[in-house]
């Protein structure tokens, strides 16, 4: 399995519109993050892991060429709002591309983007099969663990993929997800900055999380213009570090 990160910035990408701090005009690529995705390539199949406003470009930058089926972690606009781009997915496709997600992201993308499902639509939509997750499934000889965390008030879903895991989006793990995230090889983690914030893990945090799970590797993502991300990395334990946008990890 190999998994590409395609974006690692917060909502509004780093650099930050009208932001001149140090990182936002930086002109190290590490530190220019578009918002958070992820590809994950197995056994010739290619899937999305979020569909947010970058990810016509994101596509193009690192040549996702094809994609067979799309995880949303939730449906924030950072996380959904490319939806639309897959339409270049589904042009050879027979059958609509499947989309699994939660019952609440669900009603928010069919609220959304309520033209994708009009049969009478005037112009091109993304031809979508909504699949509500349940609990844990199978694609495409993966084994997908669905594990709710909380984004503030809100649960969103992490993912689980073998010895992989992405949990982007939180500031608080239940006690039942930290159960299903013991013995991972890579731990994918949202931490958004050094100060607190009121829905995400800053980066203490994030690092005490770790310190329970005990991963063999922890990348963070979700990450702010506060982060510059050489100065970062130095100051972070050996097994854990900044991801960036291209990141790219082979996995068994």
């Amino acid at each position: 399995m190999k998994v590409t990160f395609l974006g690692t910035g917060t909502s509004v990408g780093v650099p930050r519109i009208g932001c001149t701090c140090p990182v936002c005009t930086s002109q190290d690529s590490k530190n220019k993050r578009f918002r958070c995705a992820l590809h994950v390539e197995h056994n010739g199949h290619s899937i999305l892991v979020d569909t947010g406003p970058d990810l016509r470009t994101q596509s193009l930058t690192y040549a996702v060429n094809r994609v067979n089926a799309v995880l949303f972690t939730h449906g924030h606009a950072d996380h959904l709002y490319g939806l639309d781009d897959v339409r270049s997915y589904c042009f050879e496709r027979e059958d609509p591309l499947p989309c699994y997600a939660d019952a609440r992201t669900i009603e928010r993308i069919k609220r959304v983007f309520d033209y994708a499902f009009d049969a009478n639509a005037p112009s091109a939509t993304p031809q979508i099969e909504l699949i509500e997750i349940e609990g844990d499934f199978e694609l495409f000889d993966l084994a997908i663990q669905p594990i709710y965390v909380y984004h503030g008030r809100l649960p969103v879903l992490a993912f689980r993929i073998g010895d992989f895991a992405y949990v982007t989006d939180t500031n608080r793990i239940p006690d039942e997800g930290m159960e299903r995230l013991q013995q991972l090889d890579v731990l994918v983690l949202d931490a958004l900055r050094h100060k607190a914030h009121p829905t995400h893990f800053n980066l203490s945090q994030a690092l005490k999380v770790i310190e329970q799970l005990q991963p063999k590797r922890a990348y963070l993502t979700h990450i702010a213009h506060d982060l510059e991300h050489h100065a970062t990395n130095a100051d972070l334990p050996p097994n854990v570090e900044l991801a960036y946008d291209g990141l790219t990890l082979d996995l068994h």
